[in-house]
């Protein structure tokens, strides 16, 4: 079905992000964090989890660990106590603590502004990368995630059966001047509005534009079973 979708023109596509932007002017990640460090930290144990559970859990964690030598001083098993609420908190927490390692010994316990340097990491993989190089370093990376992968392909914007090419199809359609945000507009559009479920077509701003046929229509509020005709 999304491969016979009429594609996006140009001027779709400057008019979906404009819409967008007029709604949220200035998008920002949800995940707290302090630094790229902890960025970086943030991003990874939120695989698989809501930025909420994370940004509860990282809260008190960040108020102590900052670097990656306070993340190895504070180990493993203390770590997973602080992030155990998390999904999969055992394998994050192996992750977070041997990408704290490696980023010492290969980077001066900086996290580097690139995305080869990034992957090699533990558990960081391109949507991670991606991130925190559009985050921490301003770069206008498309970061597919649940929520941009489903957007990308209901609305016909950049359809693809891989989060790479969707990513791929982003880098083309979106216009430049939109593209250090594109992505977090995306995501927020896609957790808020685009849901899974039941897409909330009828408060969509780009509902118009949008090639998904099943679209949403707002329906009448059920009549009260107390209001009998007398």
């Amino acid at each position: 079905m999304v491969a016979r979708m009429k594609p996006f023109s140009k001027k779709e596509a400057e008019t979906f992000f404009a819409r967008l932007k007029a709604e949220i002017p200035e998008p920002k990640t949800e995940l707290q964090s302090l630094n790229p460090y902890t960025l970086l930290v943030a991003v990874v144990l939120s695989a698989q989890a809501t930025d909420k559970s994370v940004n509860k859990a990282t809260e008190p964690l960040f108020r102590l660990v900052d670097t990656p030598q306070k993340m190895i001083a504070l180990g493993e098993k203390k770590l997973s106590e602080y992030i155990r609420t998390i999904g999969l908190y055992r394998t994050k927490a192996k992750n977070v603590i041997a990408l704290s390692k490696l980023l010492i010994e290969k980077h001066g316990a900086v996290v580097p502004p690139d995305r080869d340097a990034l992957q090699e990491l533990p558990g960081v993989g391109r949507k991670t990368a991606n991130v925190v190089l559009n985050v921490a370093f301003g770069e206008p990376t498309m970061a597919v995630d649940t929520h941009i992968f489903r957007v990308s392909n209901r609305t016909g914007l950049a359809p693809g059966k891989t989060p790479y090419d969707v990513e791929l199809g982003l880098e083309k359609i979106v216009p430049e001047h939109y593209k250090l945000h594109a992505h977090h507009w995306l995501i927020l559009h896609g957790r808020y509005t685009c849901v899974a479920r039941t897409p909330k077509c009828p408060d969509c701003v780009v509902r118009d534009l949008c090639r998904y046929k099943a679209k949403t229509v707002l329906t009448k509020p059920a009549r009260s079973s107390s209001a009998k005709v007398r």
